[in-house]
């Protein structure tokens, strides 16, 4: 009996003796935010928290755009940039600041390229806020909204000297078209295409589906190059085609 109690007389001053166990260290939100790119930081808005992704490669989208002008022109965007209504750029919740993606807009297949500069929209089932110069470009400024596909082309960097791109995309250098009509009887689209090569040297005729309608699109070559083919272009919707758009392939 005598040794049992000694026994716990030496446990009992052995443990208040002993060191406190140490405490496992505590990996919180402080810490992780000290060990990325401030532009990789999740950041929370009305609630709900964001994380940036660290690569656009392969990102592709296909969900409801909406933009924004005028009252938010001048004012200073996500990345640093006072946000112009008349640039091509838009903002996104989650790709890379920096990031250079092909917007087509999946109502009139309209397509047009735009950096993301910016943080947004946050309203429930839209996914990009396109600049007012973008969303004219795809034809959906007196609606408003559009469903759209996106596509990352190249990524971009923030560093503290600005942003670094990867692979910026060669948008000049492409095979350029004037569409000048869509119908829906292809031999209307045929007729048409007849009457253009008269005058010009190329003529398409691209179907595009929208719900269970086909349409038949009539294109008219214009140039390899942007400038050139923007010259022609609007040289002649201003003379003839007063409805038609460029489109890039």
């Amino acid at each position: 009996m005598t040794k049992k109690i000694l026994f716990l007389f030496l446990v009992l001053i052995l443990t208040a003796c002993a060191r406190p166990p140490k405490r496992a260290p505590e990996y919180g939100y402080e810490d992780y935010s000290k060990k990325i790119p401030a532009w990789l930081k999740p950041y929370t808005i009305n609630g709900k928290t964001y994380f940036p992704l660290p690569s656009a490669q392969g990102y592709e989208e296909v969900c409801i755009a909406s933009w924004y002008g005028p009252k938010f022109h001048g004012n200073k965007s996500a990345s640093g940039e006072i946000y112009n209504m008349h640039d091509f750029t838009a903002a996104h919740k989650i790709l890379p600041i920096g990031t250079y993606v092909l917007v087509t807009n999946l109502e009139n297949g309209k397509q047009v390229v735009v950096r993301i500069n910016d943080r947004g929209p946050f309203v429930d089932n839209r996914c990009i806020d396109l600049s007012y110069a973008a969303a004219k470009e795809l034809g959906m400024i007196g609606k408003g909204l559009a469903k759209v596909k996106i596509v990352a082309l190249s990524e971009g960097m923030l560093t503290e000297g600005g942003i670094v791109y990867k692979n910026v995309p060669n948008i000049r250098f492409r095979k350029f078209y004037l569409q000048v009509g869509a119908f829906t009887i292809y031999q209307n689209a045929l007729r048409l295409k007849s009457e253009l090569e008269k005058e010009f040297k190329k003529i398409n005729i691209e179907p595009f589906q929208k719900g269970d309608t086909i349409f038949y699109r009539v294109q008219i070559y214009l140039a390899n190059d942007f400038y050139e083919a923007f010259k022609l272009a609007e040289k002649l919707k201003k003379e003839r085609f007063s409805s038609a758009f460029l489109v890039a392939k």
